[in-house]
């Protein structure tokens, strides 16, 4: 009997698969599909101080082995996020929530991480430092080492929950961001978010999206991603959880040996709904084929 297990920040985990934000609502449409509760979590639609209804569209674009996005982090404000969506979450789902936070400035990330944090559902909040479809917030925090301690140091002074810090792909140096989010006291680190990409209407000569670019996600950016958790993990102390790619048991594996604690499924949620079900039903069989008893004991081992 293999054991599935880990930790997140204190917290257990029944198992390390996550579906990412972005790609599971708040959960309920998923719910009347399965019990979500085989889970270790899901980490819930990126929410903001402010309702925002996203960018105008086309907003998704498909690509080879992968998708674009530019929904611009359309969601109802963090008021009716914990109004209406966490109340109606207790119904279908029994563990702790990730809680995704969006910002535009430093004082937004404060107010809205504040106020999920009172939330019981809320287990961890999810700091979004890293989204690249919207103008003059996210991505810019997480391009610069200065930025993004200035928004881990300020959240974490306002919370009492574990704080992961979501970082984006889009840089030179990712070590030095998640070095530098570690030193102003964040809890954990995940990543990747989406690559910067785009594609042209070969009829119309111009870009497929509104927005021009968007975030590239699924199987084509694994090794990236797998890449740069394992760049991380090797350079602090802190849990990583990894994303990017992730579409099978085997990568989930391939991400905690690369040193993720925990495994964030995106972009597959959206081609197949069963798939983090999949996976987890997978994981057993995969460890015993590789011999492995518990799974808490590969994390990192290719550091």
């Amino acid at each position: 009997m293999v054991d599935l297990r880990t930790t997140l920040c204190g917290i257990e985990l029944d198992n390390p698969v996550i579906p990412a934000s972005g790609t599971f609502g708040y959960g309920r449409e998923f719910s009347d599909l399965y019990d979500i509760n085989i889970l270790g979590t899901f980490s819930f639609k990126g929410t903001t101080k402010d309702p925002r209804f996203g960018n105008p569209t086309p907003r998704i674009a498909e690509t080879s082995s992968g998708m674009l996005n530019a929904v611009g982090l359309q969601n109802p404000g963090v008021d009716k996020v914990i109004s209406e969506e966490l109340p109606a979450m207790t119904k279908f789902f029994h563990k702790p929530v990730m809680a995704n936070v969006s910002g535009f400035s430093v004082e937004d990330y404060v107010y809205t991480c504040e106020k999920l944090d009172k939330e019981p559902q809320v287990g961890w909040l999810e700091v979004n430092i890293s989204c690249p479809n919207v103008h003059g917030g996210g991505m810019s925090f997480g391009t610069d080492p200065k930025s993004a301690a200035e928004v881990t140091a300020a959240v974490k002074k306002v919370t009492a929950k574990p704080v992961i810090m979501k970082l984006t792909p889009n840089v030179t140096d990712i070590v030095s961001v998640a070095k530098a989010c570690q030193d102003a006291g964040a809890d954990g680190i995940s990543l990747i978010n989406t690559l910067l990409g785009m594609r042209i209407d070969l009829k119309t000569r111009r870009p497929l999206l509104a927005n021009n670019t968007g975030g590239l996600s699924g199987p084509a950016v694994f090794p990236v991603a797998l890449r740069m958790v394992w760049q991380v993990a090797r350079a602090v102390v802190i849990p990583v959880v990894g994303m990017g790619g992730v579409s099978t048991a085997r990568d989930v594996l391939e991400m905690m040996m690369a040193g993720a604690s925990a495994v964030e499924v995106g972009a597959a949620n959206l081609t197949d709904p069963f798939a983090c079900k999949k996976i987890i039903e997978a994981l057993p069989e995969e460890m015993e084929k590789l011999g492995i008893s518990s799974l808490r004991e590969i994390i990192g081992t290719a550091c």
